[in-house]
């Protein structure tokens, strides 16, 4: 017989057998199912009363390896229930008063670690699985939500049900989000936009002058890493997903778009304020992650095709056998890029012109600078100005020649798109027209994204991610005015976050002049100055007061940007990770950067990449092209009715729960739970 400590090592050894099984890197049979019982949505799962999701239930039997299960056929019998508070567990289609669906079947395979990985020796597993489409919870609350399976195996999921207050505090909210943007690379836009005298800015941000600050923290459902398309769902619906998942629990069915669904703000807002407008804009191409999800219901954020079609007709225009009687389908305004997506060709949905569907349905197409500015404020209007990405706001002010012969007219000529807007342009002009289009009371939402941040942080080309900060905070300050203009300062909360960061800092200064006149990497290295020999910022000095003749001067941008952009001296940053590169600390004149290139053994440092620069090794696997996210919480700035909730640390998930509480969408009225009655395939 074992003694006590024995048998308390015996476990413990077992707890952690368990627990490997369940967080083992991105290994996993599902993210966020641990069992072989499955509950989307999962365990800890928040809601305000009335929100829409589905419910989908999965039984796993794996056929072999460390979680074989029952011979690989899996509990067809399972059963669940709801309980609310204290009360009974009801069965599911009891409690919402709906039609029990259809049994579904199906298998997927994945492996169980990187040795498994390595000898190609996958695990095979059958599965067992139910929907409920769009059921909802109008009674604040606690409720347990309970899978049996395999005879008394059980699946516990606890979801609240939060108290959101029913009185409109905001009529309008204008999100901003700053792609990747940690409090760090603000730093570092002020040093290189802002002069400062002895220690002192002369000039501060708009984003050091908002009424509120906060953190919030990123993570996704199931790693501690996040990508855009999940994280931009906790902040539009206060609900975690995994990595690449719009609006979606991610299931393991082999179609993307029938996974279990959950209510946008923006299709709360629609829903719950008749007559009310909605605005995404963004510099990216439109259908990318951060403007995808406010609208868009798919495990593939890569879907991109298939995002625009849903902008234009929603989830059910997509599959009526999905569908999901809630929509932001035709906002009011679309502004970005992704014009591939649009005219006729393989990248547009079936190969349609899809400038003509969305003008078919009364849109204003615009498609320059130029044309927004002239473009009519009461019509529904598309704006796409360029193929893939916008330009940069480095290269459309201080090298625009980087914009020809890019062939990314977005009418698909192959012409050079050279009258892009920026960020500001964009997001005043959708000001405008929201402004006109909403009923007078029922005000408007808008998200307005500074894209290129993040892009620009991926391939290393600091210079420009900072010039994206920038022009996203100059942003800030031009709405700020221009609602205070129209008179609508006072009823709109305004909030600029990020959907997650990227682990760079600056930690000295460099002089880019020895740099590349020194031979050898150490000698190189030499040019980078730390402390007392970092030396000051030299990108804000007077016009033409620099005595190197190389420097590029510009202007007049005001006080909120550099005047000089290829100054002698330099800040030196960097990020945490990163693959094989070569650094110089200079902006990349010629457009922007391309750090690694592919080769037969991975990614290598790029040869035409700073030549004159010294070798960092990197800290990735060699199959990574470009630096990835990181951990760090990043900051929430807030003004405007309702914005002092936005203060402290809290949740990404608890940015949807406070501009929902500000905008009064708790206000469902009173009833029992419900669905639409319209479950299963």
């Amino acid at each position: 017989m074992l003694s006590t400590r024995g048998a308390k090592f015996s476990a413990l050894l077992a707890l952690l057998s368990v627990l490997d099984t369940a967080s083992a890197q991105h290994y996993r049979r599902l993210g966020a199912c641990p069992k072989l019982g499955c509950v989307f949505p999962p365990d800890q799962t928040d809601f305000i009363p009335g929100q829409l999701f589905d419910i989908r239930l999965e039984v796993h039997a794996p056929e072999s390896g460390r979680e074989a299960s029952n011979n690989g056929a899996p509990d067809e019998k399972f059963s669940f229930c709801i309980q609310r508070g204290t009360g009974t567990c009801e069965d599911v289609s009891k409690f919402f008063s709906v039609k029990e669906p259809a049994l579904e079947k199906w298998s997927f395979s994945y492996f169980e670690d990187l040795f498994a990985q390595d000898a190609k020796q996958s695990t095979n597993v059958n599965v067992a699985s139910k929907i409920y489409r769009a059921v909802s919870l109008p009674s604040p609350g606690k409720y347990t939500a309970v899978l049996t399976y395999n005879g008394k195996s059980q699946t516990v999921a606890n979801w609240v049900v939060r108290d959101t207050s029913k009185q409109r505090k905001a009529k309008n909210v204008l999100f901003f989000i700053g792609d990747g943007m940690t409090q760090a690379m603000i730093t570092a836009a002020r040093l290189i936009g802002h002069k400062s005298i002895n220690g002192r800015y002369q000039s501060l941000m708009q984003l050091d002058q908002m009424e509120n600050l906060g953190l919030q923290m990123t993570h996704s459902i199931d790693s501690f890493i996040t990508d855009s398309a999940n994280s931009a769902s906790a902040l539009y619906t206060g609900k975690k997903t995994a990595v690449s998942a719009l609006n979606v629990w991610a299931d393991s069915s082999a179609n993307s778009f029938d996974d279990p669904k959950f209510e946008t703000i923006a299709e709360l807002f629609r829903r719950h304020r008749q007559g009310g407008a909605l605005g995404i804009v963004s510099t990216a191409v439109i259908a990318d992650a951060t403007p995808a999800a406010l609208c868009a219901h798919t495990r593939n954020r890569d879907e991109l095709a298939t995002v625009i079609y849903e902008f234009l007709n929603g989830a059910e225009g997509l599959n009526s056998t999905f569908a999901w009687p809630t929509s932001c389908e035709q906002p009011d305004v679309i502004f970005g890029g992704g014009a591939e997506l649009f005219y006729p060709n393989s990248k547009s949905y079936g190969g349609v012109d899809m400038y003509k569907a969305f003008k078919d349905k009364g849109y204003n197409l615009v498609q320059s600078k130029t044309q927004l500015a002239s473009a009519p404020n009461d019509k529904k209007t598309l704006g796409i100005f360029s193929t893939s990405n916008l330009a940069k706001w480095v290269d459309r002010n201080i090298f625009p020649n980087n914009l020809k012969n890019q062939k990314s007219s977005p009418t698909g000529d192959g012409t050079d798109a050279v009258d892009q807007p920026g960020l500001k342009d964009m997001t005043l002009k959708a000001i405008d027209i929201l402004q006109a289009r909403a009923d007078k009371n029922a005000g408007w939402f808008m998200m307005s994204e500074a894209a290129s941040i993040d892009k620009m942080m991926h391939v290393l080309d600091y210079d420009r991610a900072l010039g994206e900060l920038l022009e996203l905070d100059d942003t800030v300050r031009a709405s700020i005015e221009h609602l205070e203009k129209i008179g609508e300062l006072e009823n709109t909360l305004i909030v600029v976050t990020a959907d997650h960061g990227h682990g760079f800092d600056v930690f000295g200064g460099a002089d880019t002049k020895y740099l590349s006149a020194a031979t050898g990497d150490r000698a190189k290295r030499r040019a980078v100055g730390t402390y007392a020999a970092s030396g000051l910022s030299e990108y804000q000095v007077a016009p033409g007061s620099s005595p190197d003749n190389t420097t590029i001067v510009v202007g007049p941008f005001g006080p909120n940007f550099p005047v000089q952009w290829t100054p002698r001296y330099t800040f030196a940053g960097g990020v945490g990770g990163n693959p094989d590169r070569v650094e110089n600390y200079k902006i990349h004149t010629n457009g922007p950067r391309l750090p690694a290139v592919s080769s037969s053994d991975g990614y290598i440092v790029n040869p035409a990449d700073n030549t004159d620069g010294f070798h960092v090794s990197g800290t990735l696997g060699p199959d990574e092209a470009q630096g990835v996210h990181s951990l760090t919480d990043v900051s929430v700035f807030s003004k405007g009715p309702g914005s002092d909730a936005f203060r402290g640390v809290f949740n990404s998930i608890d940015i949807f729960y406070k501009i929902a509480d500000a905008l009064g969408l708790g206000d469902t009225g009173k009833g029992q739970e419900h669905g639409n009655g319209n479950n299963g395939h």
